[in-house]
């Protein structure tokens, strides 16, 4: 089955998938999920010819599992340090099976001290593990050593850097919207014939339909092949906000729609690149509010588990769902041009291009369709900083920002959300100190709730009030006073009342009860015992340990009938105090 349930087709009967690595070459073809191909020539690796057939046959093994040229561009870079490494050596090995720990020990201590090169240990390693002549003695061992995580570079906005960020991303969006809206309403205007002809805003309108069916202005061609644009009087200039910027959104504004999607959702960044338009859920009433299904792509998840689908309701001007209503309108037109161009393209994130017919790049991202380009790249995230004169890219300090405000996992799993998110972010570890100190005050008072808080006296002092567990200096003075000024708390709890006072004669029976309380613990289901006991065995527990384990055996040797007596009375719930 495909990732989105539909039964794959059988491919053509006879058919062999291409090796990545073809017969007596040294060139990998790695094939990304769109089904561009892209080469690597290992013959450039500044190694031996065995070593390098060696790695050219381990790249092409671990490509079955990418989907990304990305994927394939990072190990290659990182195979590229480790061919320069080697032939650096004093004695360059000419094929795997000559390199030796003491090699291995040199390349872990150039590059463990940064996250940069404990990536390309990491790397290098998941492809030296598939070679059989590494698979053990001292290589393999130096190959097996701890590699340690790195810390996460970025961390989360403080509030008022997360404003600035988003200010500035509002800003500059909503401009952009009310301009399309503004001259999406023109546009309607003359389209349905209420504009006078040969008025100003009547040829602004012909204007715009054209760019609705083009995505481009009028031009025509000079005498000499140059092109010039058509009534840049009329519009107002040249610039793409008053030209075909008029209906779609220029790359920079949709990546300021992009950070205020990564603020609100928390999405990565690649999701933008291939999410589809968002549809609307059925409703079961008739409602003003539109929940919207927004299918979300993370292809690390793995196959079988790169997409989940979000419902995401808009019900007014400050619901989450608001933003996708607008970005849905701010797309209108970009969206409705691809499918002309291209039919069957669906994606939201759409934006006129200002460099049409430039080789495209990136193959792991949408091609563009004629004017038209989709996604947000990384590249975009830094020009888009440096126009805000913002530090760097925001997508992963704002989506960093968003998970720990959220306070859950969001497309990550628990222990990512936790070990990633949470636990490394100064902002959070800042926030939680005073919710670690009031958990440790919580925990130091539950503490002294369980230890003996009476007196221990070595002989019983006259005109205190004998009680099944102790002795009572001044019942009238017990926290647990009744309305008629009688103490009511159980002969248990005497342990936790500061007026209560234990002399030698009490220590058999105490010891006495430790023992049954022991032994109901083993016959009562687990929660029960807790609920009832535990605390009266930890104030024994602590009072043990004041007398001493010599007091506490010889207490033990000395329990007689009387004891038995009132501790099964006791336990009974035959003891009213």
């Amino acid at each position: 089955m495909s990732p989105r349930g539909r039964r794959a087709a059988r491919p053509p009967s006879g058919h062999r998938a291409e090796a990545p690595l073809a017969q007596g070459t040294l060139v990998v073809t790695v094939l990304n999920k769109a089904g561009h191909a892209k080469e690597f020539d290992f013959a450039q690796l500044a190694v031996a010819a065995p070593m390098q057939q060696s790695l050219a046959v381990l790249f092409a093994a671990q490509s079955a599992r990418w989907t990304s040229h990305g994927t394939a561009e990072s190990t290659w870079k990182k195979l590229h340090l480790f061919a320069r490494f080697l032939s650096e050596l004093e004695r360059p090995p000419p094929d795997l099976d000559g390199l030796t720990a003491a090699m291995l020990k040199r390349w872990r201590t150039r590059h463990i001290g940064s996250s940069a090169g404990r990536n390309t240990l990491q790397l290098v390693r998941a492809l030296l593990w598939r070679d059989p002549r590494l698979a053990d003695g001292p290589v393999a061992e130096e190959l097996a050593r701890r590699i340690p995580s790195s810390s996460p570079s970025k961390q989360s906005y403080d509030e008022e850097e997360r404003e600035r960020v988003r200010l500035a991303a509002q800003k500059q969006f909503r401009a952009a919207l009310l301009r399309i809206r503004d001259n999406s309403e023109l546009l309607h205007q003359w389209r349905s014939g209420t504009l006078d002809e040969g008025s100003r805003e009547w040829r602004i309108g012909q204007i715009l339909d054209e760019v609705a069916r083009t995505g481009d202005v009028p031009r025509k061609v000079g005498p000499q092949g140059r092109v010039f644009m058509r009534n840049h009087r009329l519009l107002g200039g040249r610039s793409p906000e008053v030209t075909w910027g008029r209906l779609f959104l220029t790359r920079g504004e949709l990546t300021a729609l992009a950070v205020l999607l990564t603020d609100r959702f928390g999405w990565n960044l690649s999701v933008y690149d291939r999410m589809p338009t968002p549809t609307i859920a059925p409703a079961v009433a008739e409602t003003a509010a539109k929940t919207y299904q927004v299918q979300i792509e993370k292809r690390r998840r793995g196959g079988g588990r790169w997409y989940s689908t979000e419902n995401i309701t808009d019900s007014g001007a400050s619901s989450r769902g608001r933003l996708i209503t607008q970005a849905l309108e701010a797309t209108e037109h970009g969206r409705h041009l691809a499918a002309r161009l291209a039919p069957g393209t669906d994606l939201l994130m759409v934006a006129r291009t200002g460099r049409i017919g430039q080789e495209h790049q990136d193959l792991d991202r949408p091609m563009p369709v004629g004017p038209l380009a989709f996604g947000v790249s990384g590249t975009d995230g830094r020009r888009w900083a440096r126009a805000h004169q913002l530090g760097g890219s925001p997508f992963q300090r704002t989506r960093r920002t968003t998970v720990t405000r959220e306070g859950r996992p969001l497309q990550q799993a628990l222990g990512t959300h936790e070990s990633v998110y949470v636990l490394p972010d100064k902002h959070v570890q800042r926030a939680a100190q005073s919710v670690i100190a009031d958990g440790a005050a919580e925990a130091l008072e539950q503490a002294r709730d369980v230890v003996f808080r009476g007196s221990l006296n070595p002989r019983r002092v006259p005109g205190h009030q004998e009680t099944a567990t102790a002795d009572c200096e001044d019942a009238t003075a017990s926290p647990w006073l009744a309305a008629d000024g009688d103490c009511r708390a159980d002969y248990l709890l005497c342990l936790a009342c500061p007026n209560a006072h234990v002399h030698p004669g009490h220590h058999p029976r105490l010891a006495h009860l430790h023992q049954r309380l022991l032994s109901l613990r083993s016959a009562l289901p687990e929660d029960l015992w807790n609920r009832h006991w535990q605390d009266h065995l930890l104030r024994l527990d602590d009072l043990r340990s004041k007398l001493g384990p010599a007091a506490w055996s010889a207490a033990l040797g000395q329990v007689d009938e009387g004891d038995h007596l009132v501790i099964d009375l006791l336990l009974e719930g035959n003891l009213a105090p």
